[in-house]
């Protein structure tokens, strides 16, 4: 099989799951809270390093303020049930994205939790949060000319939110939506994407092994030529 650095998720259509199952939006995002643990614990089997997961856009502030607030309490609580579970596993998390928006608080929990796994080898988790992919490229460019080095590719990824990340291999968006609403979309150059129809938490273990199959039979050329 070959081997699969880095996968990214876009964990779409919790709120849709929860209003199908006649009930709050929030109990979708509580339900694709456990599908989370049960991909996370997957990807650990399978010895995959980088795990990226987009939980909030810099387009999600648009959202009623109620299931805002709602979406960064089940953040907080999560740090605060999980962090030491994670790190038994051997688990580093590191957030992405803008954190300038973000109150103090869940500042402060964002940054324990990733000095608490910041030495952690087995799966590094990416959480982008507060992310867009467009102003993560605006400020790279800003930032490169500010410092006055070279427009180069080397240079400017040094700036991407991504810094020594690999690109990923895979990208997965469940929620029957085709696209990668301002997701990795410099890092995605290359990347073998998959939509799936089904919405987060409905998504399994087995839906992810058949997205590795056939990943595995995707000849990967990078615009060059198999011979």
């Amino acid at each position: 099989m070959k081997s699969i650095k880095h996968v990214a998720i876009i964990m779409d259509g919790n709120g849709r799951w929860g209003q199908k199952k006649k009930k709050r939006r929030y109990y979708g995002h509580i339900q694709g809270l456990k599908t989370l643990e049960n991909i996370v614990n997957y990807t650990l089997k399978k010895n995959i390093d980088f795990l990226t997961l987009f939980v909030f856009s810099t387009e999600n502030w648009k959202r009623p303020l109620e299931e805002i607030n709602f979406l960064f309490s089940l953040l907080e609580k999560f740090l605060d049930k999980k962090v030491n579970i994670l790190n038994k596993k051997n688990i580093r998390l590191k957030f992405i994205g803008n954190k300038k928006k973000l109150k103090s608080e869940i500042k402060k929990k964002i940054s324990l939790a990733e000095k608490l796994k910041k030495k952690n080898k087995k799966l590094k988790i990416n959480i982008a949060l507060n992310y867009g992919s467009k102003d993560e490229i605006i400020s790279a460019a800003k930032n490169l000319h500010k410092k006055k080095l070279a427009f180069t590719k080397k240079n400017f990824e040094n700036f991407l939110f991504t810094k020594n990340i690999p690109d990923p291999d895979i990208l997965i968006r469940t929620g029957n939506t085709n696209r990668l609403s301002n997701f990795m979309l410099w890092q995605a150059a290359y990347t073998e994407i998959f939509f799936e129809k089904k919405l987060w938490p409905d998504f399994n273990i087995n839906d992810f092994e058949r997205i590795l199959k056939v990943f595995n039979k995707i000849n990967r050329n990078f615009g060059s030529i198999n011979e």
